[in-house]
């Protein structure tokens, strides 16, 4: 019942006020509350010779880790490695990229060593995932079909051995490579040892792919311990089709949603991809800076 001296006329006035202020309060206010995570930043939106200067960026930036390539942390340990500039900056590294063969059963004894190298280079700076990405092929003459028993045997050895390193190894399908498709990931998902092989999904791979990237997350979201956060709006030559979080198809909120309350081994990593032979004119820090706009726009909380 109204207040006595308060007429429905004044009520209704101060109910619209009220509804107009809170409709102009920073949206972060509201989101914050459900967007309790901690997300990295991939260091591909650099070249790789730039590794150092990625770091820095990140850090500065108040992203919570980092993630470089395999092969970019080979080549940085013979010039001394990255561990200093970690430090420096205070920032953790919290996985790897790396690349392994896994339709050539002639090059499996390699790429086992391959990957053990990676670890012990992984662990040296305490990261603590494998980031696994397949093969590229020749995608308008290949059949997966042919090639599912070998994927997903290299797959569990390649999975076991990075496990008896210490770090959890998780599956990043990838377009243009053997795991590309929605029907391929699911049926190597399906068919792998998933006690030790776990899911590290690119949103922005699926979502370039024609796939309902929530979809595939919430399909898999007991595997999931990894991710790539990526945007696509297929507008971008310099960035292959991909933009920063908000300006694309991707529905970020939704995956996010997705892994609320949820702890990973890895970490959520925001990732923009940035054609090394036609770089964007827009510098690095530039492009990044605008996807932590945008979740903070979605109540992402960063460093300070």
């Amino acid at each position: 019942m109204l207040n006595s001296k308060m007429t429905r006329r004044t009520f209704t006035t101060r109910l619209a006020a009220s509804a107009v202020a809170a409709a102009t309060l920073p949206e972060t206010l509201f989101a914050a509350t459900h967007r309790n995570i901690h997300i990295g930043h991939t260091g591909i939106t650099w070249l790789n010779s730039q590794v150092e200067q990625a770091i820095q960026d990140v850090a500065k930036l108040g992203f919570y880790g980092f993630e470089t390539f395999g092969e970019v942390l080979a080549a940085e340990e013979a010039k001394g490695g990255i561990g200093r500039v970690l430090e420096q900056n205070k920032i953790p590294l919290i996985s790897g990229y790396c690349t392994l063969n896994l339709t050539d059963p002639e090059k499996r004894r390699d790429e086992m060593a391959k990957a053990v190298a990676w670890c012990k280079l992984i662990k040296k700076y305490n990261g603590r995932i494998f980031v696994l990405g397949p093969n590229q092929v020749h995608r308008d003459t290949y059949v997966y079909a042919d090639h599912k028993a070998n994927i997903v045997s290299t797959l569990n050895e390649a999975a076991k051995v990075v496990q008896d390193q210490g770090l959890t190894p998780v599956l990043h399908q990838h377009t243009g490579t053997c795991v590309m498709t929605r029907d391929e990931t699911y049926a190597t998902l399906d068919a792998v040892d998933t006690h030790v092989l776990k899911f590290g999904p690119d949103v922005g791979q699926l979502t370039k792919g024609g796939v309902n990237a929530v979809q595939v997350v919430k399909d898999y979201l007991p595997l999931v311990q990894h991710m790539h956060l990526k945007d696509y709006n297929g507008k971008d030559d310099h960035l292959l089709g991909y933009c920063p979080l908000g300006q694309g198809q991707v529905d970020v909120p939704a995956i996010l949603d997705l892994l609320k309350g949820r702890k990973l081994s890895g970490m959520v990593m925001t990732e923009l991809d940035n054609d090394p032979r036609n770089l964007s004119p827009t510098p690095p820090i530039e492009l990044v800076e605008q996807s932590k706009t945008y979740l903070k726009k979605i109540g992402v909380k960063f460093r300070t």
